[in-house]
């Protein structure tokens, strides 16, 4: 696997203008482009699904900062965003490589393999509706047909995604006769079918647990998806770098520090969740969540609490002491061969106990629930423990963790999906769902502001504006940066 992602390193160049017209082609190709005849499905397939974890991934480097991950200095917390490089991801390297493979999968009648290029197609489709509303789509992918593709309706596109994720899970419950399998250009499953059947039900399940809020699906809906969701983190979904790669966020934070440039501190909402400030643990067995050491490091005095730093502030924490915690070089999510993350048994958990949870007519502030919500909220925080290599055992048992049905609230479920999620941009989706509750995220605050007369002062962000690379060419997408503080349709 980890071979074929170096190879798959050089194919993301080779599969640039594949949608380009033969003509074009001619006279105008890069000499690292190749032909669409010129390239098979398992050629061109590893490079999208490259694609779309590095579209998260761009996502999460902006959108970590509003949900508080990330705090980095210097008000680095406090701008608006247009995610352009995700935006690129999606709109110049995934749908028209996508297209180009939907056709191939037709002419060869490989059905299960097309169901997994219209997964990887709803899953871009969707996160371009959560990034900016109203995207293009209907013309898009085709840029000589149409130059200027209009924004089509997010929630016309958002079900047009997720009528997609239907179609590929019928297409997986039915039969193939192509004989056409997915090897180890599949770079998350190995072409493991029953694997991307589940996961697309999780996806499905995601969605739907979005779509809630406005009343289009219900809590029964939810689990109807998630209980045919990914099975174990045999199932996560994750890009795991060889050696000689290096992890992105080791480049961003690790390497960054060490040669002086700019990095991103980890921010006081997440060290303060971890460190027993904002839950404090009652057992006196433990002080800080054994996940903590396994990300963060403390380079504090021995003996210092772990200190984040202030969202949007200059050095300090929440305590008025200088952050003393930052990204560990070697931690889960910060050596060299780290993986992306993109989806996991832990969230599939989380999904659910949510799920089970408002079924069972829970709100933002009511207090029990049933067993099946309370063992999905353990299984989950159980799943992340050994996903992370960190033992769980004390920390589940401790009665700030461990506070059985009766107790359980929504906010220890979205504690625990917050810590599990780190890095992943559901997070931004989930507290715009509850409308940056701190009922829900404890203790959350809005971030720290350096220009006090700030047309955005006391304001969350909650989506991206346009990219100026579509707004000074695309005469049908305006430049807005008031629609930064405006919920999308499927927040409202």
């Amino acid at each position: 696997m980890k071979n074929t992602i170096k190879n798959i390193l050089l194919l993301v160049l080779l599969t640039t203008g594949l949608h380009c017209c033969d003509d074009y082609l001619d006279v105008n190709t890069p000499s690292s482009a190749q032909t669409e005849d010129a390239l098979d499905m398992k050629d061109i397939i590893g490079p999208v699904m490259f694609n779309t974890i590095y579209a998260f991934y761009y996502a999460e480097l902006s959108y970590g900062n509003y949900t508080q991950y990330f705090a980095s200095y210097g008000y680095g917390a406090a701008g608006l965003t247009s995610t352009s490089t995700t935006w690129a991801n999606i709109y110049t390297e995934g749908f028209p490589n996508i297209k180009v493979l939907k056709a191939k999968a037709d002419a060869q009648g490989a059905i299960h393999y097309k169901a997994v290029i219209k997964i990887l197609e709803a899953i871009n489709m969707s996160l371009a509706v959560e990034c900016w509303g109203d995207v293009p789509y209907s013309e898009a992918g085709e840029p000589f047909v149409y130059p200027y593709p209009v924004l089509d309706d997010g929630e016309t596109v958002y079900n047009q995604a997720l009528n997609l994720f239907n179609e590929a899970i019928a297409d997986l419950e039915g039969p193939d006769n192509s004989q056409i399998s997915m090897g180890n250009e599949d770079l998350f499953y190995d072409g493991d079918f029953d694997k991307w059947l589940r996961a697309a039900y999780t996806f499905k399940a995601r969605m739907q647990l979005k779509l809630m809020k406005n009343g289009e699906t219900t809590a029964a809906d939810v689990l109807a998806s998630i209980n045919k969701g990914l099975a174990s983190n045999s199932d996560n979904i994750m890009l795991e770098f060889p050696e000689g790669e290096l992890n992105p966020y080791y480049s961003t934070n690790i390497l960054a520090r060490a040669t002086a440039n700019f990095f991103r501190g980890p921010n006081d909402q997440i060290i303060s969740m971890m460190n027993g400030t904002t839950y404090p643990f009652e057992s006196g067995v433990i002080d800080i969540d054994p996940r903590l050491p396994e990300i963060f490091e403390n380079e504090g005095e021995v003996g210092d609490p772990w200190r984040g730093f202030m969202n949007g502030g200059t050095g300090l924490s929440s305590d008025g002491e200088p952050a003393n915690t930052y990204y560990k070089d070697g931690g889960y999510h910060t050596s060299t061969t780290s993986p992306l993350i993109l989806l996991t048994y832990a969230e599939a958990m989380f999904i659910k106990a949510e799920a089970e949870f408002l079924a069972n007519g829970g709100t933002t502030t009511s207090t029990g629930t049933t067993a099946a919500a309370y063992n999905a909220y353990m299984a989950g925080i159980a799943a992340n423990m050994e996903e992370i290599g960190a033992d769980g055992t004390d920390y589940m048992a401790d009665t700030a963790v461990a506070v059985g049905e009766a107790g359980l609230m929504l906010n220890h479920i979205m504690k625990e999906k917050y810590i599990a999620n780190i890095h992943n941009i559901e997070t931004y989706n989930d507290m715009r769902r509850y409308n940056f509750s701190s009922d829900v995220f404890k203790d959350l605050e809005l971030r720290l502001e350096e220009d006090s007369e700030s047309e955005y002062l006391g304001k969350w962000f909650r989506r991206s504006i346009y990219p100026s690379s579509e707004t000074n060419s695309n005469e049908n997408i305006s430049y807005d940066e008031s629609t930064s503080i405006i919920d999308i349709w499927l927040f409202e």
